[in-house]
């Protein structure tokens, strides 16, 4: 018998946003079979977190992981693809600040 995983479609996390979001908010999953996933979840929970060393901690993990070979090489579309949604993200909650703005 294989124990249910929290954060799957099966069993999704008391914060899963898929229901929340917007018909034009970018969204980015990173999956269990990314090699890094299970540290840059963590990290980014650190930040979140404003652990700053236990951040540092997880990042130097990280770089150390991928010092010899990254995961992904950098002619990859999918790694492209990764900064255009990181600044379809960016512009999204800039429109979203100035609509705000515009009502208030």
């Amino acid at each position: 018998m294989t124990a249910t995983r929290l954060g799957s479609k099966e069993t999704p996390s008391q914060f899963d946003c898929y229901d929340d979001l917007a018909s034009d908010e970018p969204y980015f999953v990173i999956r269990a079979d990314d090699p890094l996933s299970d540290s840059l979840v963590e990290l980014h929970a650190y930040i979140g977190a404003g652990q700053s060393g236990a951040a540092h901690n997880k990042l130097a993990e990280i770089m150390a992981l991928t010092a010899e070979q990254p995961p992904r090489p950098s002619e990859s579309p999918k790694y492209r693809e990764t900064f255009a949604i990181s600044q379809s993200m960016e512009a999204w909650r800039a429109a979203q600040r100035d609509a705000v703005r515009k009502v208030s």
